[in-house]
């Protein structure tokens, strides 16, 4: 079986806050790293109730200080909404504290709303799209002989793994001219999936940072002891996709039995619309879907979501999948 990566947005779930989450995400980290995951990535993300990776650098410095052996990385980091030098620097740091268990992972997208990003104090008047510019300067930073003026300290000589995330084929094709690997956010836009790998896999140019093309996909597992079980769990993150969808972004709700039949054709749609790009169920029958979905697109490698309301019931969901990964 390729390798199996965690993907946390550190969700808040009703009643409680981001303290809690984030003693759960380095919960779920330690455990991750002692069933074999190979990495564990955080998402920025902005102005949502129920997400609290926000200052993404600084939670991966929570996990990795937490943990030994498990790759840290963000998956990812918005480039839009900072400059390269803060982003070299913070990662040159990272890198420094934590030598060979940072990675990068570099978006286009803003992470939030127009609003958000303007909070961010990022200037939005520019027609131009500046993100590739951006990660060739970023990786500059990073470079023995920075062409800069301005040296990134921490930064200059460190060779952190970066990465170009992509919803869409603008991704696939950077990645592809710059030579770097590419991780495509299917486990909640997987339509341009299948067409994004094959522009990927056909224009790749290797390069000093990798000789061939490399595939991480997203993909949502929700594993019980039961598929009755499972089927349960999955409702709290259909609950917040379909609210989050809606415009009306919360916390992470409890599960409910319900809720299928409690909604109507156009969120039904909307969930149809990413089910490929799910597994839910017992052991077999997470087997089965995961197979099948890597046969269809070749991965490399899978980096496994799954928002569980009760903790423990997604400790045991990432158990059951690393156990896949073992057989």
């Amino acid at each position: 079986m390729i390798p199996f990566s965690v993907l946390d947005l550190a969700p808040i779930v009703q009643g409680s806050d981001a303290a809690q989450s984030y003693r759960n995400t380095l919960s779920l980290a330690q455990h991750a790293e002692r069933w074999g995951y190979k990495r564990y990535w955080l998402a920025e993300h902005h102005g949502m109730p129920g997400i609290s990776s926000a200052a993404t650098s600084v939670l991966m410095a929570h996990v990795a200080g937490g943990t030994k052996s498990i790759r840290v990385g963000a998956g990812g980091i918005m480039l839009p909404n900072h400059s390269p030098l803060v982003i070299a620097e913070q990662f040159g740091t990272l890198e420094s504290l934590f030598p060979g268990r940072i990675d990068l992972g570099l978006g286009r997208a803003p992470g939030s709303d127009q609003i958000t990003a303007r909070a961010l104090r990022r200037n939005l008047s520019s027609d131009s799209d500046e993100f590739p510019q951006d990660v060739m300067e970023l990786m500059d930073y990073f470079s023995d002989s920075p062409r800069q003026p301005v040296r990134a300290v921490p930064g200059t000589g460190l060779h952190v793994p970066m990465w170009i995330l992509g919803s869409s084929l603008f991704g696939a094709q950077l990645a592809a001219a710059l030579g770097l690997p590419f991780a495509f956010a299917s486990h909640f836009a997987p339509a341009q999936m299948m067409q994004a790998i094959e522009i990927y896999r056909a224009r790749f140019q290797p390069s000093a940072r990798l000789a061939k093309p490399y595939v991480m996909l997203g993909f949502n597992v929700f594993a019980a002891d039961t598929d009755e079980e499972a089927a349960l769990c999955v409702t709290s993150q259909q609950q917040a996709f379909v609210n989050l969808r809606s415009g009306r972004p919360a916390k992470l709700p409890p599960p409910k039995a319900d809720f299928l039949q409690s909604i109507g054709p156009q969120e039904h749609a909307l969930l149809d619309s990413v089910r490929q790009s799910y597994a839910i169920g017992s052991i077999d029958t997470v087997r089965r879907e995961m197979t099948a979905f890597i046969e269809r697109t070749g991965a490399d490698e899978l980096m496994i979501a799954g928002q569980i309301f009760d903790h423990d019931a997604r400790l045991r969901s990432y158990e059951i999948t690393a156990e896949l990964q073992r057989a």
